[in-house]
């Protein structure tokens, strides 16, 4: 636990040890900064036909340092109107340490090439949590960043904002425009696996939470990167890491885990919210969060309030894919209230995800089971986050 009254020192000292590599990441990203975030030539209609849509709801991953060392991309980012990309440095499943990003400059080149395919207005997301959890790592020339936990540790808020705002001053000078962060998970579990055990919580407490979450959140804003609050409803107390198996969190679960969400939305600090691929059988005997009528529409939207954008967490983790085949997990997610499916192609890689999704979301709307107004609500929700944010 680090004492709060040596923080000038502290700052000090950090300040000096990143003066360096910060300085030679700027110097990397000049030219980019002279000019204008890149968007696509096209803009958003209020009323688009059908399959517009459809490929607003749908964010994947994919592989290549260039659009082109990927043709699938250009093809759903021009056929299939594809609404938002998510970028990483490393490749799962081919232990690849060279996936979308290579140095600042590279990176840059390829946002701007994605934007200028896109025909609607692209969003470009990133997890940048900070430590573990950062795809901007320092051998790619980018600045050190610092754990949630860490800065919930120091429990200083202008520590805090520091360093939200060097990594938001990053993704700006990227031209990436959504941060997949924060995590407001309360360290209820030390030990869990995909949360406590990699620092990735700011504290067990939720008034702490709260506090650190809303200064990120508003240092991302003000270089214009929308944030994601994660993981919904609360993945902190799990003994299990949903990228491999279903996680049952019915006996650890605690209503305190709604404290950030609620407070935050409240607040208007919930740009989006990405849901938790956790099951409880108190909320739902069927179905795991991100599938749950219960949890996400019940809960997060008339219960907590919250009306803006929500987004799945990656849907070919073993969480849902082990359990459930493709047609029914997304059917049960757009039941749920689920607005853009992710699909990170980085448990397995599917260069066809955005046709077949496509292709499956239309039979649902033809077999009735799944209406268009349906897709018309979660379209508006898109539409009116780009509006107000691109």
């Amino acid at each position: 636990m680090f004492n709060r009254h040596y923080i000038p020192t502290l700052m000090r000292k950090r300040l000096i040890s990143l003066f360096i590599p910060f300085l030679l990441t700027l110097t990397a990203l000049l030219s980019c900064r002279a000019e204008p975030k890149q968007q696509s030539n096209g803009s958003i209609p209020e009323d688009p036909e059908l399959s517009v849509k459809i490929g607003q709801m749908l964010k994947i991953g994919f592989r290549g340092l260039t659009p082109e060392e990927s043709s699938h991309i250009i093809r759903d980012l021009k056929e299939y109107h594809l609404g938002a990309v998510v970028l990483f440095d490393y490749d799962v499943p081919t232990r690849t340490p060279m996936r979308n990003i290579d140095n600042p400059a590279q990176l840059k080149r390829l946002v701007d090439a994605l934007r200028r395919h896109a025909s609607i207005p692209l969003l470009v997301a990133i997890d940048q949590e900070g430590g573990r959890v950062a795809r901007l790592k320092e051998r790619h020339g980018f600045p050190p960043t610092r754990s949630a936990q860490t800065l919930g540790n120091i429990n200083n808020r202008d520590t805090t904002r520091y360093y939200a705002d060097i990594t938001a001053e990053i993704l700006q000078q990227a031209g990436i425009d959504v941060n997949l962060a924060p995590v407001i998970d309360l360290n209820l579990n030390p030990e869990n696996p995909v949360i406590g055990d990699i620092e990735r919580s700011f504290s067990d407490r939720p008034k702490q939470v709260v506090s650190h979450a809303r200064v990120f959140v508003e240092a991302h804003r003000n270089r214009g990167i929308l944030t994601t609050l994660k993981h919904f409803p609360g993945h902190g107390s799990s003994q299990d890491d949903s990228h491999l198996r279903m996680v049952d969190v019915t006996e650890v679960w605690h209503p305190d885990e709604l404290i950030p969400y609620r407070k935050l939305i409240r607040s208007g600090h919930a740009d989006m919210i990405m849901t938790a691929h956790i099951f409880n059988r108190s909320w739902d005997s069927a179905w795991p969060a991100t599938l749950s009528p219960q949890v996400i529409t019940g809960m997060l939207r008339n219960e907590l309030g919250f009306d803006g954008v929500v987004i799945s967490d990656d849907m070919q983790m073993d969480a849902i894919r082990a359990y459930f085949g493709l047609e029914t997990a997304i059917e049960q997610a757009l039941l749920a209230g689920i607005d853009i499916l992710s699909f990170a192609n980085n448990s397995e890689y599917n260069s066809d995800i955005v046709p077949e999704a496509h292709r499956i979301i239309r039979k649902l709307i033809r077999d009735g089971r799944i209406t268009e107004e349906r897709i018309d609500d979660s379209w508006q929700r898109i539409r009116t986050l780009k509006l107000e944010h691109l």
